[in-house]
């Protein structure tokens, strides 16, 4: 035997994951829990649990109070518009934009955490169902392509993540949301409840305790984790494991398998593609440490890497069978950017309710399901829908900072809180549009020498229609309630900001509009499936991690089905 084949052997496995994180992880877990020999590829370097290096830090530990540098600001320079990947607790979770640069043809928002893990450790949690309504509005709407399944089809799926992951939340019966199997909610308080009961009365509208991945009391399938300490620390990584993460969850359990090899620091930038057998074989990789070019070889792949993360490793796969792009006889590879569209909202002040106030830090906050566009009496003159998320609190200690007294007075000003206010976000749908596109860059490269990407996308006439509704609902929903000083907001944004990047590499029924069939598998090359955010069709109005759950432990389970007869 030759060397090259001695090290192929070595570097060959029953199966393939790359990305680690919300897909990643479930992609290694299921396919190492059936058996599979598994590599498990991720970019960034190693995050185990609980070693999360600012989670237990007091606010005066965290230098500068927590605000970003001139220099923060400068590692990060697209990534800072929006406010937050800059915060001294995090700013380790997100990748320096000098390294990892990007060019937008219209503002474009892309904030991308590479380490073991990914954006499962600084993700929002707020987890929900999708309907009927969802999956078969492309059809009835006439828009882009229909939906290759039905909630039928991942209803058993759903149930099935949902009791590894931990949701909680209420059963409301709602047939646009359907409900999860549920750990015991947390509590709405008082203004949150007024507000409820007014909406419910005059409107005929539903307010709900978000739905979120948070273990609020113990989760058997999972025993890693402990529960939720109400810390409100979330997106520093939680050494409880009080919320779902690969890190906490997935991860750990493809490792005790003893089936997975787990390889940090390993950029996955293409795939290798057989002509005479008509699927990959493998996939190429470059150290980010040493700069080492390997090659790593499996019967099955999944890409996880992130929407635009497989995206790029598609696009950047170029061979005669496919000169586009790995997969891309449709010529829909890149295409269809999807994300929800948000920043525009009402607040208002709360009179009242002084003898009631809360304790702990609530990780979450109330949902206001969709209502718009269900049937006929609610039709608008936009397509979809949207939902909100929000949250009544009262005022802290900090409102007296600028109070012109002292000593007692002050002491005393101090130690009662104040007024009750309550603000609201819309989450808003964004369609499939074809011209909503990302392409391979090859004139600027990263700080590795590899290619970069160039996004052309923005928001529409429908999203900006709907965006009227948005202010406007939310603000009629607080003056019904009869609360004062309302106020709406409706900021400009570009698409990206929501962190639900989706569809560039969409499922359907047909390969001549699609890139992947209704179990993830890439048309035209049936041992590579795409079970990240690239697969979505469409996008609904609701956050889509547990969709990407459900798709990926249902394509892990074809897939290994597949493999038995012989068929991939």
């Amino acid at each position: 035997m030759n060397l090259n084949l001695k090290a192929e052997e070595k570097n060959t496995y029953d199966a393939i994951v790359v990305g680690t994180g919300i897909s990643g992880g479930w992609a290694a877990k299921e396919l190492t829990e059936k058996g599979l020999k598994t590599l498990v590829l991720e970019r960034g370097p190693m995050v185990t649990h609980p070693n999360y290096p600012t989670a237990t830090k007091d606010p005066w530990q965290v230098d500068y109070r927590g605000r970003p540098t001139q220099e923060d600001l400068k590692k990060q320079e697209k990534q800072s518009r929006t406010g937050y990947t800059t915060r001294q607790d995090i700013k380790h979770w997100f990748v320096n934009d000098l390294e990892n640069p990007y060019t937008e043809v219209k503002r474009f928002d892309w904030m991308r955490g590479y380490h073991v893990g990914g954006r499962s450790i600084m993700w929002g949690r707020q987890s929900y169902r999708w309907s009927d309504l969802d999956f078969e509005a492309n059809a009835k709407d006439g828009i882009a392509v229909d939906w290759p399944v039905r909630y039928k089809d991942i209803a058993p799926w759903y149930e099935y993540v949902e009791k590894y992951a931990g949701i909680s939340g209420t059963t409301e019966g709602l047939s646009q949301l359907p409900d999860s199997v549920f750990l015991p909610p947390m509590e709405l308080n008082c203004v949150e409840l007024d507000l409820k009961k007014s909406m419910k009365d005059k409107m005929a509208r539903d307010l709900i305790i978000g739905r979120v991945a948070h273990a609020t009391a113990p989760v058997p399938q999972s025993p890693l984790r402990g529960t939720c300490q109400f810390r409100n620390l979330c997106s520093r990584g939680c050494p409880y494991g009080g919320y779902f993460s690969s890190v906490s969850s997935t991860i750990p359990a493809a490792e005790k398998t003893g089936n997975m090899t787990l390889r940090p620091n390993s950029i996955v930038h293409g795939l290798i593609y057989d002509e005479q057998k008509g699927k990959a074989t493998g996939v190429r990789v470059q150290d980010a440490e040493t700069g080492e070019q390997i090659e790593f070889f499996a019967r099955v792949i999944f890409l996880c890497a992130s929407t635009f993360g497989s995206t790029f490793i598609m696009l950047n796969s170029i061979s005669n069978r496919f000169p586009n792009g790995f997969g891309n006889d449709s010529g829909e590879l890149g295409h269809n950017i999807m994300d929800h569209h948000l920043s525009v909202g009402g607040g208002a002040s709360v009179d009242g309710f002084e003898d009631q106030y809360y304790s702990g830090r609530r990780a979450n906050g109330f949902y206001i399901p969709r209502y718009q566009n269900l049937d006929s009496k609610s039709k608008k003159d936009y397509l979809r829908g949207f939902g909100y998320q929000g949250g009544a609190s009262r005022q802290g200690w900090s409102r007296s900072a600028e109070e012109q007294m002292l000593g007692v007075g002050l002491k005393d000003a101090l130690t009662k809180p104040g007024s009750w206010s309550i603000n609201m976000g819309g989450f808003g749908e964004i369609l499939p549009y074809h011209d909503n596109k990302v392409t391979l860059n090859k004139d600027l490269k990263d700080k590795y020498g590899l290619p970069t990407l160039t996004f052309d996308a923005d928001l529409k006439e429908n999203e900006y229609k709907m965006r009227k509704d948005m202010a406007n609902d939310a603000a009629e929903m607080l003056e019904a309630a009869g609360y004062k000083n309302i106020r709406t907001w409706d900021n400009k944004i570009g698409i990206g900001l929501g962190i639900h990047e989706m569809g560039t590499a969409r499922m359907g029924r047909d390969p001549k509009t699609s890139v992947l069939n209704g179990y993830n598998q890439v048309h035209a090359a049936k041992n590579v499936f795409v079970t990240d955010g690239s697969f979505m069709t469409s996008a609904a109005c609701v956050n889509p991690s547990l969709t990407y759950m459900a798709f990926t432990a249902r394509a892990v389970d074809h897939a290994v089905s597949e493999l038995k007869k012989g068929n991939i």
